[in-house]
């Protein structure tokens, strides 16, 4: 069976980095907060009630998906399809297709976005490798009018920033959630992270200042990395809570699980059913 993403891919690079997931979805929460659609997250409860819950049930089933066989990952993708929709029928209404849209254009752009402060600047073949796994998700989830190539799809992630983005109640009130979850110092550091992934439509509406402050902190951490003190560091500047869940995210975790559950599923294969041994 093949896998969803190639096990050479850019893409799995990107997913099993914690350090570029966490920049990821620090640019996310940042654009969340601003989407005409936020309220739809507002209806669960689960953004405000938990953000951080959120971002690792979010990241969760992204790597379900990158670092699975087709099927498996095909059958993730149809699962976040049914909550959605089981969420519509709650409401009675319709999520719009440009709000779904608008998240997946999120995890292509923060994915380039996020990679490149940290690690290096991307091709051009392996921004479009990225965009395509993202397309096909959309696509299995029945998007329409999501663009054919990376050079479209940056054109209508432009007019989508344009049209799709508003700082208004809810804008406010997950940035004091984002605050009380975190906690004063964790929550400046965090705004400090999104002014360095954010586009320029983001920034400006979230009146955001200087970046030089943000830039430093990097440039720490970077420095820190050569050391081998970045998880000294993580665990220090990160809830205690959710360290392990964060270490978990690197691709060394990953595939080490995998192949434990690949070595138990061989060790203690699933048993015949018995309609077909009595065929």
């Amino acid at each position: 069976m093949d896998n969803f993403v190639d096990k050479h891919s850019i893409v799995r690079k990107i997913w099993g980095n914690s350090d570029v997931i966490l920049f990821i979805f620090a640019g996310s929460a940042a654009e969340f907060a601003l989407n005409k659609a936020v309220d739809w997250l507002y209806f669960t409860g689960k953004i405000p009630s938990d953000p951080l819950g959120r971002l690792f049930s979010t990241v969760r089933y992204a790597q379900m998906i990158v670092f699975a066989k087709r099927a498996q990952a095909l059958a993730t993708i149809d699962k976040i399809s049914s909550i959605h929709q089981g969420v519509e029928q709650s409401r009675g209404a319709r999520i719009p297709d440009w709000a779904y849209r608008d998240v997946l254009y999120m995890l292509i752009d923060y994915s380039v976005v996020a990679y490149e402060l940290l690690e290096k600047k991307l091709s051009i073949q392996e921004k479009e490798e990225i965009f395509r796994v993202f397309q096909e998700v959309g696509l299995r989830m029945g998007l329409k009018e999501l663009p054919d190539n990376y050079t479209s799809w940056k054109l209508s992630r432009k007019a989508h920033l344009q049209t799709d983005l508003l700082n208004g109640f809810y804008t406010a009130d997950l940035f004091l959630q984002y605050k009380k979850h975190l906690g004063t110092s964790r929550y400046y550091i965090l705004l400090e992270c999104q002014k360095l992934v954010v586009p320029s439509k983001v920034f400006e509406l979230l009146a955001f200042g200087s970046s030089i402050k943000g830039k430093i902190l990097l440039n720490l951490y970077l420095f820190s990395r050569k050391l081998r003190l970045d998880k000294v560091i993580k665990r220090i500047i990160l809830p205690a809570e959710y360290s392990e869940q964060i270490n978990n995210l690197n691709y060394d975790y990953i595939a080490r699980n995998q192949q434990k559950v690949a070595i138990e599923n061989h060790a203690n294969p699933p048993l015949p059913n018995k309609k077909l041994q009595n065929m």
